[in-house]
């Protein structure tokens, strides 16, 4: 029989907790602490993890609880939400904060769809219901030491590229119209936690491209990030490929066969139109949301315990799908901890001439000789590209762009009509896009909408610039009329860097150095089954 990730022979009968069995040594090296005003769970809850082989620790009070915190980090940390003094949200801020890198589970006693996602909205990795079985905590804490050793594991291994200065692949998503930066900004806040995000847009938005960014920020990173297309497979199909089947389950099943969900253990599982979830999978997912339990198709007993994160999407309006009874509504709510939106192509239309050059440089390295001069987008083009309508988004800009690198002549003045846009372009200049300037200032005073006018004026104007002129500052400095030293200046105030590998404009990292930024490798590219390879 073959044996899991973890070295456990799947559906052999044992308990649950057993599935996620780790050495006594690792075991011991586990500080948790258990945080309850309530003497018997307490001292139950501790008695059971000692027994276990776990250093657990246990406080009564939350302002004991509090400055013990301040004081000492701690691995795992089992906190109940309402608590007298000190209740258990200000504990899982106070264990954040001493090491972000806390497992931080709350307990309630009082379990409320609004409680629950706040709690996993500010860090927690999830919540207990009381009453629990030793069995459920067991396995809750089994999962939350296994993220501990994932995200030791993605550490080493990026400290190892970084020593051997090894270029990563980690995405570059480029944009910068303020809706698209909020949605970057929220990815990039919510990468390094475990909590489930659930990102909506129109299909060939970026959907994927965000999820992506979203694993390879993560301390998750160094595990699979897999996706499903659940609007691609019938009912019977989906569920094999997602919970695995057994030998003889149905006709063709002529052996056991994990799924998706054991394949993306300790990494990120992305349900891509999720809405399209026959219920009665809905249900069985919502079971390994909560419990972290995998029971193949035909299996009567438990076959894994895994650790996923999830990352949802749709281009569907997930709400109304509640509503009319087509998704449940406690799988959306679980699903729903972070919602992103991301914005249509046409919502941000300054965008379109750094994608175009992107994808043009992109794929005509891709398919033409090396050496052949590059062709050039004219003004017109440009104009024809930001008044298109793009009802299928980057996706369908990508398609456009991959054509015309691989028909024009090298060195050409690539024009309209070469563009080969369906229907009517509409005749509009590229100017400044007023809407997108004011979208964000009302309510704003006068200076601090002055001040963000500018800066979204000066960020545009600088990576249109540069990325116009192949990334030669020395060129740029003179289309601008202003001197190198200006250029930069305006680049670092607004987080911008060039790449030393492609000359393309693009965010810095937080914490890496002006200088040090890798190319960009994919700009949003699509959704699942549209992205560029």
């Amino acid at each position: 029989m073959p044996m899991t990730q973890d070295g456990v022979q799947p559906g052999d009968g044992r308990e649950p907790a057993a599935l996620l069995a780790f050495g006594p040594e690792a075991k011991a090296r586990v500080r948790i602490l258990v945080v309850d005003d309530e003497h018997t769970l307490r001292e139950s809850c501790a008695a059971v993890l000692r027994h276990e082989g776990y250093d657990a620790r246990v406080c009564s009070r939350g302002q004991d609880a509090l400055e013990l915190l301040k004081r000492r980090a701690f691995d795992v940390v089992l906190v109940d939400l309402y608590m007298s003094q000190v209740d258990g949200l200000a504990l899982l801020r106070a264990a954040l904060g001493t090491n972000h890198d806390t497992i931080v589970i709350v307990m309630t006693g009082n379990p409320s769809v609004e409680s629950s996602v706040e709690a996993l909205r500010q860090g927690a990795f999830d919540y207990l219901p009381k009453p629990f079985s030793a069995s459920h905590l067991q396995v809750l804490i089994g999962r939350a030491v296994h993220t501990l050793l994932v995200a030791r594991e993605t550490r080493e291994q990026q400290e190892t590229l970084d020593r051997a200065q090894v270029q990563t692949d980690k995405l570059t998503l480029l944009g910068t119209a303020p809706a698209f930066r909020r949605a970057i900004e929220l990815a990039r806040k919510v990468a390094p936690t475990d909590a489930s995000v659930f990102i909506t847009g129109e299909s060939g938005s970026g959907k994927e491209m965000i999820a992506q960014f979203i694993h390879q920020h993560s301390r998750r990173s160094s595990r699979p990030f897999i996706a499903i297309n659940c609007a691609a497979l019938p009912e019977g199909l989906l569920e094999s490929e997602m919970f695995g089947h057994r030998k003889g389950a149905f006709t063709g099943a002529v052996r056991d066969k994990p799924g998706l969900l054991e394949a993306a253990h300790g990494g990120t599982l992305f349900l891509d139109e999720l809405v399209e979830m026959p219920k009665s999978i809905q249900a069985k997912l919502l079971r390994v949301i909560q419990d972290g339990v995998v029971r193949r198709v035909g299996s009567e007993t438990t076959d894994a315990v895994v650790n996923v994160r999830f990352i949802a999407a749709t281009n569907g309006d997930p709400e109304a799908a509640v509503k009319t009874g087509e998704m449940r509504e406690d799988l959306y709510y679980r699903l729903r901890v972070v919602p992103i939106n991301v914005p249509a192509l046409r919502e941000r239309p300054e965008d379109i001439p750094l994608l175009a050059d992107y994808f043009l440089s992109t794929y005509w390295v891709r398919h033409r000789r090396k050496g052949a001069p590059f062709p050039r987008l004219t003004d017109t083009a440009l104009r024809a590209l930001c008044g298109y309508n793009w009802r299928g988004n980057v996706r369908e800009l990508q398609n456009v762009i991959e054509h015309v690198a691989v028909v024009v002549e090298p060195g050409a003045e690539i024009r309209p009509e070469d563009l080969h846009l369906m229907g009517d372009v509409p005749a509009t200049e590229t100017g400044a896009n007023p809407a997108s300037l004011i979208s964000t200032l009302l309510e704003e005073s006068y200076h601090a909408a002055r001040d963000r006018v500018i800066a979204q004026f000066e960020r545009q104007y600088l990576t249109w610039l540069v990325n116009r002129a192949s990334g030669n500052m020395s060129k740029a400095a003179r289309i601008a009329g202003v001197d190198r030293t200006t250029l930069y200046r305006l680049m670092e105030r607004h987080g911008l860097q060039r790449s030393p590998t492609a000359g393309w404009v693009v965010e810095r990292e937080p914490g890496v150095a002006a200088g040090v930024m890798d190319a960009p490798v994919e700009v949003e590219a699509g959704d699942a089954g549209g992205q560029a390879a």
